[in-house]
């Protein structure tokens, strides 16, 4: 679920995930001991200014591409460890991406992150749509790869890609899957992925895969080898910031363990709902704005899915014109802003909300999307038309991206199934950008398991597997911010 805070161009992009670039800064070892994690350093793009007409159609995309997204039909003991890499921040908070190394010899590829789906998937050298300018994975190059000579096609907002099912040796964060099943697509929709991005991780549960295919996190939390049953990310900010560059540092991701250094206090985790275990799905429990409450419906109804591909925030109808209706002076978007909500740039909006426990702040400089005219601004929070208020009933009716998730560490454990946040420590975003834009690296796999080359799909169980592991191969460096 990604969403492309800036350019047209990118907004396909987004929906999908963010792309992130392995680094290698130093970092210094995390206070605690026992947390031993490898952490993927963040990137983010800063976008170019556009005109109204640009905005417009952008924010039209990103309202489309979440629904469609949403839209669609839904053991080995091995040497424990953890890792992390640093991420890239894309075009003004639009998505983070990471790397992952493919084949043998290993090659890095930067890949979206999203735990709002579960298939991996790269550009194949091959590709004849949509891979202009792309870094493309060449099957011949490896010597460890294998054509499982099965169709493979996955759908979301922005467009599709379709290819073939694939296995080969996956590596991220220090972690190596000698058989993952991954697609190889030879047809990408214009504007999905854009450099130098070369595919996408999804990092929810197998139930939402479109190949069935075992997602790489549960091949890594069957065969027991994380520390602990959990990924963690902490994203950067640079929306509304100072002359933004194109990339930037877009924070850390860690893998098996958290890293203390970059939040403050306890982590609060909340259990996914029983029988909800295929998004990181969570109850929205209340929801305010300039300390005004919104009315909200209990069940399922009140689902959110925590979606780090998703760029915004999008809700159901009722629910998001309550909000606005706190706002004074605020307005229904028209045109390609239908769907948005538009509002004085000079009134600071304050909206917090809670799943359950505490209540978590949205940074106004998060909530405001961008000026469209003269002192009128464009809300981050729109109208999602999907979910269990729309076509699809298998889908939340929320959908909480990068405009939440900024504003806290965020923690998804497998077992028991649940998301967990955090307050960010003070000197988090500093800590990370000091060592500027990580760029991609290879490096050692630690640990290896076998992985599930079947491909087959299985409903997560009662014990349910922990997304994990960001893609990016830093795997040398275990270095904790």
């Amino acid at each position: 679920m990604l969403f492309d805070a800036l350019t047209v161009s990118f907004a396909l992009h987004l929906l999908l995930c963010a792309d992130v670039a392995l680094a290698s800064p130093t970092l210094r070892r995390s206070e605690s001991p026992s947390s031993r994690g490898l952490h993927i350093p963040l990137t983010r793009r800063a976008a170019p200014e556009r005109n109204d007409a640009e905005l417009g159609l952008w924010a039209k995309q990103q309202k489309e591409l979440l629904e469609g997204k949403y839209g669609r039909p839904t053991n080995t003991n091995t040497k424990r460890s953890s890792g992390y890499n640093l991420l890239v921040d894309q075009k003004l908070d639009s998505d983070y991406y990471g790397s992952i190394a493919v084949g043998t010899p290993p090659v890095a590829f930067d890949v979206i992150l999203d735990t709002g789906s579960a298939d991996l998937w790269l550009v194949d050298a091959q590709c004849t749509e949509g891979c202009d300018g792309l870094q493309a994975f060449s099957p011949s190059s490896s010597s460890t790869f294998t054509n499982d000579t099965k169709p493979f096609s996955v759908t979301y907002g922005s467009g599709q890609a379709a290819g073939y099912l694939a296995t080969d040796v996956v590596q991220m964060a220090g972690f190596s899957v000698q058989n993952q099943v991954f697609g190889v697509c030879d047809q990408v929709s214009d504007g999905l992925l854009i450099a130098p991005v070369s595919g996408l991780m999804g990092l929810g549960w197998q139930s939402l895969s479109s190949s069935g295919a075992k997602p790489l996190w549960q091949a890594l939390y069957d065969d027991n080898v994380l520390d602990e049953p959990v990924m963690a990310f902490y994203l950067t900010r640079f929306q509304n910031a100072s002359r933004p560059q194109d990339l930037e540092p877009g924070g850390v991701f860690t893998l098996g363990s958290t890293n203390t250094s970059l939040y403050t206090g306890q982590i609060e985790y909340l259990d996914i709902p029983s029988g909800a275990v295929s998004y990181w799905t969570l109850p929205l429990t209340n929801l305010t704005v300039n300390s005004n409450s919104v009315s909200l419906p209990s069940g399922s109804s009140s689902y959110v899915a925590i979606d780090t591909g998703t760029t915004l925030i999008g809700g159901p109808a009722s629910q998001v014109a309550s909000l606005y209706a706190s706002i004074p002076n605020s307005a229904a978007g028209t045109g390609n802003y239908e769907g948005y909500y538009t509002y004085p740039c000079s009134t600071t909006v304050n909206v917090a909300m809670s799943f359950g426990g505490q209540s978590w702040a949205i940074s106004s400089d998060d909530f405001k999307l961008a000026q469209i005219s003269n002192g009128e601004c464009l809300g981050a929070i729109f109208v999602y038309s999907t979910g269990s208020g729309g076509s699809n009933s298998g889908s939340p009716a929320w959908i909480v991206g990068d405009t939440f998730l900024k504003n806290v560490y965020s923690v998804f454990r497998a077992n028991p199934a649940s998301v967990g946040f955090a307050a960010i420590a003070p000197d988090a975003q500093s800590s990370v950008t000091r060592n500027g834009v990580p760029t991609a690296t290879i490096g050692s796999a630690s640990v290896s398991v076998t992985g599930n080359h079947s491909g087959s799909a299985a409903l997560p169980s009662a014990l349910p597997h922990l997304v994990t592991l960001l893609f990016v191969m830093t795997t040398s460096l275990f270095y904790f911010l």
